[in-house]
């Protein structure tokens, strides 16, 4: 039994091939009544539109790309969960693209979807901010957990949160901490490390930074011996993965946390509640930074805006285990 057509559906609701093309790819072009008419009579016969035939017909391809910087960090699994709800929601098919921390593969990736998708959301993107307003040029972009001036934007708010952070570990008594970087060309490891710095001389807390480290569990171990060379009481990883890394390690070397050793990340993935102690760390709604990032996006291929939307969702100071009043004694012999 073969399927139903454009010609097929145009015969039977007796209106022009281009009336049903219309009713699919731009039904506020069509009159309502028109409209449910062919609707309906396309799904009597079973009738369902090329997406190919469609795309020409609108320039859409109903598509749009999320481009993560390390799919296997369970950071991002709120944030494409929330993104790919609303764009089904809304009709489009979210493709997922994984950078691998690589700023190279991460633009060819990028360069290979121009033509098939609608746009972009990027999050977490090493690229340098010249390669992004050069995209988004010629494409619809949304950079995630970055700002870029000109592009449109979405973060979890981190300036409040790092404050709050600092003075968490003041009230404890810790008087110097140190923040074990991310990656060089992080955007998020130096506002991080900004707001830790401003926080830290608002509240009379010595601050230094350590690494940059590859945000990852493997690297923990490089990133705790670096804490262990400082005077510090604390440590600040750049996010969870790192710091149960940092975890492990210290327990490794019979550093014991908090009793010697206060440690805190970011993010709050779900292994923060698992591991040995709990981790204390900034998380938020990250499914609410998708759900915006994907609202931006799809609201920028309709309306015209002459400044670029720079939206914040808040952040939540998760307190756990892992961080406990300042020690007295010297580490240096650990």
């Amino acid at each position: 039994m073969r399927s139903s057509t454009i010609y097929d559906v145009a015969q039977a609701a007796d209106v022009s091939t281009s009336t049903v093309s219309r009713a699919f790819s731009a039904p506020d072009r069509v009159r309502a009544a028109t409209r449910e008419h062919v609707l309906e009579t396309a799904r009597r016969l079973g009738y369902q539109p090329n997406p190919h035939a469609r795309a020409l017909v609108s320039r859409r391809t109903q598509t749009v790309a999320m481009v993560v910087s390390d799919i296997t960090n369970p950071h991002f699994f709120e944030l494409i969960r929330g993104a790919e709800l609303r764009a089904k929601a809304s009709g489009y098919t979210l493709v997922l693209v994984n950078a691998e921390e690589s700023p190279r593969i991460e633009l060819e990736q990028i360069q290979r979807l121009t033509r098939s998708v609608d746009g972009f959301l990027l999050a977490a993107s090493r690229q340098p901010a010249e390669n992004l307003l050069q995209l988004a040029a010629t494409q619809k972009v949304v950079v995630v957990n970055r700002r870029v001036p000109g592009l449109a934007s979405v973060v979890l708010e981190h300036a409040e949160g790092c404050r709050q952070m600092v003075s968490h570990l003041a009230s404890l008594g810790h008087e110097s901490v140190v923040y074990l970087a991310g990656p060089q060309n992080s955007w998020m490891a130096a506002s991080r490390w900004a707001a830790i710095r401003a926080a830290a001389a608002e509240l009379g807390v010595h601050a230094r930074r350590m690494g940059p480290f590859t945000p990852t569990v493997a690297s923990g171990g490089a990133a705790a011996d670096a804490a262990l060379t400082t005077d510090a009481t604390a440590a600040i990883a750049h996010n969870d993965l790192l710091a149960i890394g940092v975890l492990r390690r210290l327990a490794d070397r019979g550093v014991r946390v908090p009793a010697d050793v206060s440690v805190v990340g970011f993010d709050d993935i779900f292994a923060a509640d698992l591991c040995t102690p709990t981790l204390t760390t900034l998380g938020g709604a990250h499914a609410d930074v998708g759900r915006a990032a994907v609202e931006l996006l799809l609201t920028s291929m309709d309306q015209y805006r002459e400044q670029a939307p720079q939206l914040v969702v808040p952040s939540e100071l998760i307190l756990r285990r892992s961080t406990g009043s300042a020690r007295t004694s010297d580490l240096s012999d650990r």
